[in-house]
């Protein structure tokens, strides 16, 4: 593994910025920001630190190409050590409002919202109008953050992710926006951009039970299963509209169940994520989508610890 990829995993493992981890490895934010851009080659001495402190958050030595299971090991001691996340999210307001406009301010703005992060936060927690925008953006936003209230609920009290949780996340969602709201579609649908086929509308109801069978499931690699499920779910496409914010919503629930935090999926990152999920229906190659769902995830525990 180069010493930028070592570096870059760190980052994200710590949730450390450049110059925390600068400090902690006792040089200059320069020499750091030089080592990630390849422009210069720790010392053998400096090289030892930087293993050394991977070591330490992950207990684990990094191995060539074993980046992903690293990922996937800082998490779980992650979830092993804070008992209950939900709890911690509806306990304290700071965090809940955070999770509140990062969630539906970034999975709007995937699915092409134009409101801005203050403008979301003004009708989300301001209720204030915008006459200069879309009355369906905003009643998107005021949705989204209904249905995550919904879904914190539902976790909270244990409930099963299950074809009703679904449906009821579609129907808060699309409320007032469609008049199909909480229904399964019946007709054909493209996914735009996209040259994945979807499923027949005639067998989306039985696909998704049988969907629903496979959320149950206790898997051990909780992150490998997610990343199956959600790409299961985006190429049926069930619904007439809506599909990737309910499917996002999917991934907060199936997270939240094995005491994981929602992953917040940043809208500057969209291109990869529909390309790493492109990949995982296409050629059944999940790793990008799992290496990326665990970074989103990652992003979800700064908000959890206040970073």
């Amino acid at each position: 593994m180069k010493v930028e990829e070592k570096l870059k995993l760190i980052l994200a493992l710590s949730g450390l910025t450049q110059e925390g981890l600068a400090r902690r490895l006792g040089v200059t934010f320069a020499a750091l920001n030089r080592w990630i851009n390849k422009k210069a080659v720790p010392r053998p001495k400096a090289l030892e630190k930087i293993d050394a402190f991977y070591l330490e958050l992950s207990g684990q030595k990094l191995i060539p190409g074993n980046v992903l299971e690293a990922k996937k090991s800082l998490l779980f001691q992650k979830q092993k050590a804070r008992k209950n996340v939900i709890k911690s999210i509806l306990e304290n307001p700071d965090i809940r409002d955070e999770f509140f406009l990062a969630l539906t301010y970034n999975s709007n703005r995937i699915e092409g919202s134009t409101l801005s992060e203050g403008e979301t936060a003004a009708i989300l927690f301001h209720n204030v109008a915008l006459p200069d925008k879309s009355l369906v953006e905003q009643l998107e936003a005021k949705n989204h953050k209904a249905a995550l209230e919904y879904l914190f609920d539902c976790m909270e009290a244990k409930k099963p992710v299950n074809e009703e949780i679904i449906l009821k996340l579609h129907a808060i969602l699309m409320n007032a926006i469609r008049q199909d709201a909480g229904n399964y579609r019946n007709h054909p649908v493209r996914i735009a951009g996209a040259n994945v086929p979807t499923a027949n509308y005639l067998k989306v109801p039985f696909l998704m039970k049988n969907l629903a069978i496979d959320i149950k499931k206790r898997a051990r690699d909780v992150v490998s299963h997610i990343a199956e499920i959600h790409a299961a779910f985006e190429q049926i496409h069930p619904f007439s509209d809506g599909n990737g914010r309910v499917g996002r919503l999917l991934m907060h629930a199936m997270l939240l169940r094995v005491n994981l935090p929602p992953a917040v999926i940043r809208e500057q990152k969209r291109r990869f994520y529909l390309a790493y999920l492109n990949k995982a229906q296409m050629k059944n190659d999940f790793s990008l989508l799992e290496d990326f769902i665990c970074d989103a995830v990652m992003d979800g525990y700064k908000i959890v610890e206040r970073k």
